[in-house]
């Protein structure tokens, strides 16, 4: 509990202690991977510096641990000029134009010995971090080398980035590379496949495209990171050497690869680069290669740069690990949402220790972007733990006999008509009882996220479906044990686990049943969403469109996707074999008192005495729910200065206006 009675002077020196204490826990955990607390502890202590804050908003300042995820989404980026240009660099696949760089450097030092900083090269974003006086004040993208994008809000999500460092350093510009695990890219790829999205290309496109959204609430829920690499403007410090300023920079704060190594010769250097190609795959993010730097800074100044990179340093890649092969044949699959992937059959060649025969290609877009043709031959690639991926034909040594790949009119597993809708890339079987997406629909219905219906795998989805003992996932409920029992590979023991596993998943959270669902384009987060706005199944079915709309995080697709699905008769009679079944279709009634629930605030204007965040995040605390636009379920709009067409909507729609007095008396008196 807060103590109701603390003075400002005491509470603004228990808030920099909680911020300082966090901030330490934040570098554990986020830089050195080395947590010391918790999670339940650090939530605690984040908890009562958000308290304090809100009891004392004079006091919040924009390196605030709280401070990370933004309000409204933008209307798009501000270009920046940097004042050093973020220039890419040269790089090479040969070790003979890395010796006759060498000897490049030395010859235009007139030295006979240099020393490098040898480093890995990140698949990633390059980005640019300034730091005025210790604080956190601009983030840019390299753009053109000249002019970048200002996406300091999209950086402040990211925990691996400090808000604040040790040093006040009057100007401080570093560089790096942001970037997205393997693991991390895999499960984003699982979930975009499960609600029916095109999946990214690897983990660099998807760090790129989470760069470059509007919204810093959407980049918040990516697991970016950061490793920080080179310098850019700097006043007010100097150092002798690049190796000197990579260790300043971890001792304050910032997030350097354990890896790099400083080296006497080319010789080390070469060494470096030949046992990071052999460990690559040991690491659990991508690299290409090696970033080799003339250490000391003012040789690198002597050197200087050409228009488009420096010549102190060079990047020596990797070998690309490609093959090529013969692509024999396109086949579709067909998704839980009737999605069709064409697929593309390859002749089996061995890539990146494993033997590699079909490929993914997306969808006809892509294949008509690459001019894919059947019969071509192809390059494949694959990257550490990436899907493989055919990166282009050979069109030089095409025969003429290789045939231009078209989508079937007909679903090659029900023969439903396929249909694409306008606006979407995707063809898709509308054939609710197609065998091809029953057996999908379960999966995902049975996955551990959804229903989480243990020893229930595709295997025996299969045979389930196969023999017709069920059609859609509200059979399983039904199955008798005499009838799974005799099943192949079906012994007695794993009968009864999956019975035992049937009926625990009955007690569900609500929001996983309605994951679970496998409604399209609602994903984990967004049921947990809807769960929390509607209190049972039957409710969410009734609302509309515009409702659905007005909800923070739903837009018009989703919304217009569970209306579709609760129009249609396949769904209620799936629902109510659900409900004779005992299956939680409605919310559990959370324990503590959560006087706003139900009630739906919007903020319109500029508060004197909360950031946007701030309130919204108070809102909930306490039940209710924050919303960005005023519909007929608004039930107050609180005004500040300046308000917005906000607030004649809601005299026109009747809804009650508050002022921000108006609103910190109605949230103290549900308080107490």
């Amino acid at each position: 509990m807060m103590d109701e009675s603390i003075d400002p002077e005491k509470a603004r020196k228990e808030i920099e202690r909680l911020r300082e204490e966090i901030r330490y826990h934040n570098h554990k955990y986020y830089v050195e991977n080395n947590p010391v607390i918790s999670d339940e502890e650090y939530d605690k202590l984040l908890s009562r510096l958000q308290k304090l804050e809100e009891k004392f908003p004079r006091f919040i300042t924009p390196d605030s641990p709280t401070q990370r995820v933004g309000g409204e989404p933008l209307k798009e980026f501000t270009t920046i000029t940097h004042k050093i240009p973020m220039l890419s660099l040269d790089n090479t696949y040969s070790e003979g134009e890395v010796k006759e760089f060498d000897q490049r450097v030395k010859r235009w030092l007139d030295e006979d010995k240099v020393d490098y900083v040898a480093d890995l090269k990140i698949d990633g974003v390059a980005v640019s971090l300034t730091y005025r006086e210790g604080i956190f004040t601009l983030g840019a993208t390299r753009g053109n080398g000249v002019q970048g994008d200002d996406i300091t809000q999209n950086l402040k999500t990211i925990r691996s980035i400090p808000l604040r460092i040790s040093r006040a350093i009057p100007v401080l510009e570093v560089r790096g590379e942001v970037y997205m695990e393997k693991a991390d890219f895999a499960r984003i790829n699982r979930e975009r496949e499960e609600k029916g999205e095109s999946l990214f290309a690897n983990p660099r496109n998807a760090t790129a495209g989470s760069l470059k959204l509007l919204d810093p609430r959407e980049v918040a829920k990516r697991p970016l990171k950061i490793f920080i690499h080179s310098l850019g403007f700097v006043q007010g410090i100097e150092w002798e050497s690049l190796w000197e300023a990579l260790d300043f920079l971890q001792e304050v704060g910032f997030r350097v690869n354990e890896h790099r190594k400083l080296c006497d010769s080319l010789d080390e250097v070469l060494t470096f680069w030949q046992e990071w190609h052999e460990k690559r795959d040991s690491l659990p993010y991508e690299i290409d290669g090696t970033v080799i730097k003339v250490n000391k800074i003012s040789r690198q100044i002597r050197l200087g740069s050409t228009s488009k990179s420096p010549r102190w340093a060079i990047a020596f890649k990797f070998p690309a690990r490609q093959a090529t092969t013969i692509l024999r044949e396109i086949k579709i699959q067909v998704g839980r949402t009737g999605t069709l992937t064409p697929v593309a059959l390859f002749d089996p060649v061995p890539l990146a220790g494993s033997v590699i025969s079909r490929a993914t290609l997306h969808n006809l877009d892509e294949i008509r972007r690459k001019d894919i043709r059947i019969g071509d031959r192809v390059i494949i690639e694959k990257g550490g733990d990436v899907i493989p991926q055919v990166v282009k034909p050979i069109p030089e040594v095409r025969t003429g006999n290789e045939i231009v790949f078209e989508m079937p009119k007909n679903c090659p597993v029900c023969g439903a008509e396929v249909i694409k809708l306008e606006g979407e890339v995707a063809y898709r079987c509308e054939n609710p009882a197609c065998p091809a997406q029953v057996k999908r629909r379960i999966q995902h219905f049975a996955s551990k996220n959804a229903m989480n219906i243990e020893h229930l795998g595709p295997a025996l989805i299969e045979q389930l479906v196969d023999k017709k003992l069920i059609k859609d996932y509200g059979d399983l409920y039904s199955l008798r044990y005499e009838e799974v029992v005799a099943l192949e590979r079906m012994a007695e023991k794993s009968a009864k686990n999956l019975f035992a596993s049937l009926e625990k998943s009955k007690s569900r959270p609500f929001s996983a049943v309605l994951f679970a669902l496998g409604i399209r384009h609602v994903g984990i987060h967004a049921a947990e969403i809807l769960s929390r706005h509607y209190s049972s199944l039957e409710e969410l079915s009734r609302v509309s469109r515009e409702e659905l709309e007005s909800i923070q995080e739903i837009g018009p697709i989703m919304a217009e996707s569970i209306v579709r699905f609760f129009q249609q008769p396949e769904t209620w009679q799936v629902i109510e074999k659900l409900k004779r079944a005992g299956v939680r279709l409605k919310r559990e009634e959370e324990k503590g008192a959560l006087p706003l629930r139900g009630l739906v605030f919007v903020f319109t204007g500029a508060l004197a005495n909360f950031t946007r965040s701030r309130a919204e995040a108070l809102i909930k605390e306490l039940g209710g729910e924050a919303s960005s636009s005023v519909s007929r379920r608004t039930s107050y709009v609180v005004v500040g200065e300046n308000p917005g067409s906000k607030y004649e909507k809601a005299k026109a729609l009747g809804i009650p206006v508050l002022s921000e007095e108006e609103f910190v008396e109605l949230v103290e008196k549900v308080k107490q």
